[in-house]
C-alpha cells in the first residue's frame, strides 16, 4: 500500500523464516509440555520470566538483529519478528527481555558509545539485564515534548529530578532510558531533550506500583530526586533526544504484539467452537481473521523497512492505531459470541482468557502512545493538518 507521506511496501519472509518458525513452535511446545509457563492474553507486558527468557537466549532468540561483534546473532528482522509472532501467538511470558530487544538493543546500536555498546548489548542478548522505558510523565499523556523531568549539569555527569508514570516492570527491571529536558523550554518544545541511561537502584530513586484492573502489578510511578547520571551514561547526543526518541518508536509501534495481546482468546474461540460453527459464529470469525491478516501484512511492511535501515514511524504509528483497536474487537466480538451462544462448550478456558482481555483493555490504545495522539501523527503526514 502506498499512501502520500505513507509507504507500506509488501514484504515477503523468506524460506528460512518457516525453517526457523518449525523450531520455535518445536521449542515452545517443549516448554508447554513440561508446565513451564501457562498461556496468557497481553503476556508481553505481564509475563515476566526471567529464566524463560534466557532460555530464548540460548536459542539464539534474543538480541537477534545485532551484530555479531556484540554478542548478537546478524540475523534479519523478519526473522526476529517470526519468532516473536510465534512467541506472542502462545502469550508466552516474554515481559522480561521484551523492552530491552525491541528497541532498547537498537537504540543502544544506533547512539550508544562504544562502551556503552560493549557493556549493555552482551548482557542484554544473553537475557542477563533487563530494561524498562521512561518517557510518559504525569500529566503530559502521549505529548512527550511536555515532559518535565529536568537534568542539570554537575561536576562528572547530571543531576535528574521528575517523575515517570506508566514505567512496565521498572520494579523489576536493573536500567532504563529516561527522556528529560536539559535546556530551558522554549518555543521549539522539541528542542533541548536529551536521554539517559539510568540504574535503577540509583540511590534517589523511589518505584511505586501502580496496580492494573486485576490488582496485577505491571505499572509504576519512577520519582526521581536529584538521580545522579555520570556522563557515561549519556545516549547519543545532549539536546538531541526528540530525535532518537521518536526513532526509537518506530521499533516500539509496528511490531505484532501491537495486534496479538487478544491472540490467545480467538485461538481459544476456533477450539471450543470446532470445525462447524453455526453462520453467525463463522461470519465473525472470518472478519476477525481478515482484518488480523491485513494488520499482519503492514506490520511485516514496516519490519522490512526497519531491515533496509529505514525509520518509518508514520506507517508503525498506523499499524498502531488500528492495531491496538483490533485487539478490543477480538474480546468485544468473543464476548457477544458467549453472550448468544450458550451451546459453546468446554468454556472455561475461553471464559479465563476473555476475562484477562477484558481487564487488560483498557491499555491497549493508551501505551506506546494513545491513538488519538497517532491519528495526528498519520493526519500530517497525509496533509490533512
Amino acid at each position: 500500500m502506498s499512501i502520500p507521506g505513507i509507504q507500506l511496501e509488501p514484504a515477503q519472509l523468506p524460506s528460512e523464516c518457516e525453517v526457523l518458525r518449525t523450531k520455535v513452535r518445536a521449542f515452545i511446545a517443549d516448554e508447554l509440555a513440561a508446565g513451564r509457563f501457562t498461556p496468557h492474553c497481553d503476556a508481553w507486558l505481564g509475563g515476566f520470566d526471567p529464566d524463560f527468557s534466557r532460555r530464548l537466549a540460548a536459542n539464539g532468540w534474543l538480541g537477534m538483529t545485532l551484530p555479531r561483534e556484540y554478542g548478537g546473532h546478524a540475523r534479519t528482522a523478519l526473522e526476529r519478528y517470526v519468532v516473536n509472532e510465534e512467541l506472542l501467538a502462545v502469550g508466552a511470558p516474554v515481559a522480561a527481555h521484551w523492552v530491552g530487544d525491541r528497541q532498547t538493543g537498537p537504540s543502544l546500536l544506533r547512539y550508544g558509545t562504544d562502551e556503552q555498546k560493549n557493556y549493555f548489548l552482551p548482557k542484554l542478548v544473553a537475557g542477563e539485564v533487563f530494561f524498562a522505558i521512561g518517557m510518559s510523565e504525569p500529566g503530559s499523556g502521549s505529548d512527550l515534548a511536555s515532559v518535565r523531568t529536568r537534568g542539570e549539569r554537575v561536576d562528572g555527569g547530571w543531576e535528574v529530578t521528575g517523575t515517570k508514570l506508566w514505567t512496565s516492570n521498572a520494579h523489576r527491571a536493573d536500567w532504563f532510558f529516561v527522556l528529560c529536558r536539559t535546556e530551558p523550554l522554549g518555543e521549539n518544545r522539541h528542542a533541548g531533550l536529551s536521554q539517559f541511561i539510568i540504574d535503577l537502584k540509583t540511590p534517589g530513586i523511589s518505584i511505586r506500583p501502580v496496580p492494573i484492573l486485576t490488582g496485577a502489578h505491571h505499572f509504576n510511578e519512577v520519582v526521581m530526586d536529584r538521580v545522579f547520571v555520570p556522563d557515561s551514561r549519556v545516549l547519543g547526543q545532549i539536546g538531541q533526544g526528540w530525535h532518537q526518541v521518536t526513532s526509537e518508536l518506530a521499533f516500539e509501534r509496528s511490531g505484532p504484539e501491537r495486534f496479538m495481546s487478544t491472540f490467545p482468546l480467538l485461538q481459544e474461540l476456533l477450539r471450543v467452537v470446532g470445525t462447524d460453527p453455526d453462520p453467525h459464529t463463522a461470519q465473525a470469525i472470518g472478519e476477525l481473521a481478515a482484518e488480523l491478516w491485513s494488520l499482519r501484512r503492514m506490520s511485516l511492511s514496516v519490519a522490512a523497512a526497519l531491515q533496509r535501515g529505514e525509520a518509518p514511524d508514520v506507517a508503525a504509528a498506523l499499524v498502531k492505531d488500528l492495531g491496538t483497536r483490533f485487539e478490543s474487537e477480538v474480546f468485544e466480538r468473543v464476548r457477544l459470541l458467549v453472550e448468544t451462544a450458550p451451546s459453546l462448550h468446554a468454556r472455561r478456558r475461553l471464559d479465563q482468557l476473555l476475562a484477562q482481555a477484558i481487564l487488560h483493555s483498557p491499555g491497549f490504545t493508551l501505551r506506546g502512545g494513545t491513538n488519538e495522539i497517532l491519528r495526528g501523527v498519520v493526519a500530517r503526514a497525509l496533509g490533512l493538518r
